[in-house]
Order: structure tokens, then sequence, then C-alpha cells
């Protein structure tokens, strides 16, 4: 069994209205999130997060804007997900990422990683997702979308 690397990216997606996509997972209904996964060997973390966005919603990031927040996240793996990782692993680094997009796209979802999706307005994304990284990131959109300016 390959072990998953305790390195991820978190992506969110938003749109010029601060609109943010969650994603609901499948092996926890009820959790809420951003696009997130880990690192494969040998990815950079941008690569991770194109990957990412593409397994997950199907967005070809190369058509919109990604942005590297150059924010880090480290924080306890929960128990239930520690199996996937090498024995005595017990935190993740988590690079936060930024997918701007022009409007609410449809989204290509894998069943066996998400339920259903939604997009939300940034404030009521960040009550609903169940991670605080994800939430904290949310809460700094407004601020990152300022100084990002208008789209050219």
């Amino acid at each position: 069994m390959a072990y998953k690397i305790p390195i991820s990216v978190l992506v969110v997606v938003y749109t010029p209205e601060l609109d943010v996509l969650l994603l609901e997972r499948a092996d926890r209904p009820g959790f809420w999130q951003s696009v997130t996964g880990s690192q494969d060997e040998g990815e950079t973390l941008n690569e991770t997060a194109v990957r990412e966005l593409r397994e997950e919603t199907g967005l070809d990031a190369a058509r919109y804007e990604l942005t590297d927040w150059r924010r880090q996240n480290r924080y306890e793996i929960y128990r239930r997900w520690r199996s996937r990782y090498a024995p005595g692993v017990t935190h993740n680094v988590e690079h936060v990422f930024g997918l701007r997009v022009p409007q609410p796209l449809e989204i290509a979802l894998q069943p066996k990683e998400h339920l259903r999706h939604e997009w939300l307005p940034w404030r009521a994304a960040a009550e609903r997702v169940f991670s605080w990284s994800n939430a904290e990131a949310i809460r700094g959109l407004p601020e990152r979308a300022r100084q990002a300016g208008p789209k050219p």
C-alpha cells in the first residue's frame, strides 16, 4: 500500500462576487469543504492543485486564475484518516491556493469522493465547512480579492 504524503493543498474556488464552491464528502456526509488533496510523489504544489481541481470538479485550472496564496497550515490528521499515512504520521501541512472563476460553473463530481456541491456566499461558506483552516481561508477571501484587484 502506498501511503499518502502528509503535504496537501486546499483550493478555494470563488467568483468575483465571492461565491465559494463547496463539496460534500462522500465518506463523511455533512462534512463540506473546498477542493483538497494530498501531494503525489514528484509533484509540485501547483501541479497538485491543478490535478485535484480536475479530479474533484472537472475544472481545468489553466482556463482560470490559480494563485498560490503562500499560506500554510499545520494540523493534526483526524484519527479516522491516519491509516492512509505511514505509521507514526500524525500531522499534515496544507498549502492554500485560490481559483478565481468568472461565475458559478457546472461541476463534475467524482461520486466516490463527493456527494454534491453548492456555490455559497463567502460568509455562509465559511460557516459551513468543517475544517478550521478552510474556514479561515474563506474568511480571508474579501481581502485577497481586494489585493488582486479587478480581472483585466
